[in-house]
């Protein structure tokens, strides 16, 4: 919690040196209720598998530049490389631009990563809604993002602040009460997943897990990422004695 600690001091900091320049406040009183909290079943549906072979799983994209005019959008296909494009434009179903990225995996233990996608997508118009596809074929799977306002002084823009979300029933209300907020982003502050209270493969299958419970909003809001203590994965956790 250390580092988790450090995160909130610093963007407090942050904050306060744009009081005079920023006009904000907060827009919820909405609390998580006190854990402990149970994971959610691995077969509940908040985790459920997208149908066809090969399809695009734990979408999501985050912020491509400092001006918010370009997205990374990221995914994971689990039997086969697959496609790295992304086909997007600004109408439904026309999708008038392909960009294209990498694709990388690893291997933790006796766990196999799927095959994960990276795709920057740059030269975007501000406040601006666009639709992508990714995946090819029937398993090809859409969604949607919209780019920021261009940067003013009094240009309004809403965000949510999460950190220790976890994968609990708990975890699906907060993530559920962002959702219904109208925010546009999220400034995550660090632990993610939790998947480093499991041992052996289970941790890379609860990583898998939390990439689609957090899907119905990464795939379509920008997540700004922080990395908190429980990212750390140690070694010897992973050996049995």
């Amino acid at each position: 919690m250390k580092s988790l600690l450090f995160q909130l001091i610093l963007a407090s900091f942050v904050l306060s040196n744009f009081d005079n320049n920023v006009n904000a406040g907060h827009t919820s009183v909405f609390v998580r209720k006190e854990w402990p909290s149970e994971d959610i079943p691995l077969d509940h549906e908040v985790f459920a598998v997208p149908t066809g072979h090969n399809a695009p799983q734990q979408v999501h994209i985050t912020q491509g530049d400092y001006d918010g005019k370009a997205v990374i959008i990221s995914w994971v296909t689990p039997d086969e490389p697959g496609s790295s494009k992304v086909h997007y434009g600004t109408l439904k179903g026309k999708y008038e631009f392909t960009a294209e990225g990498k694709m990388t995996n690893y291997t933790f233990y006796k766990y196999n990563s799927g095959y994960i996608h990276h795709v920057l997508v740059d030269g975007l118009e501000y406040d601006t809604k666009f639709y992508y596809k990714i995946g090819t074929g029937d398993s090809a799977r859409e969604f949607w993002f919209q780019t920021p306002p261009k940067i003013g002084p009094d240009v309004p823009y809403k965000f949510g602040i999460i950190g220790d979300l976890g994968q609990t029933y708990n975890s699906l209300s907060t993530l559920e009460h962002y959702m219904q907020s109208g925010a546009q982003t999220v400034l995550f502050v660090g632990d993610l997943s939790y998947a480093d209270r499991y041992q052996y493969n289970d941790v890379g299958i609860r990583w898998d897990s939390w990439g689609r419970f957090v899907e119905k909003s990464t795939a379509y809001h920008p997540w700004i990422w922080s990395a908190g203590n429980h990212e750390i994965e140690y070694m010897p956790y992973m050996v049995k004695r």
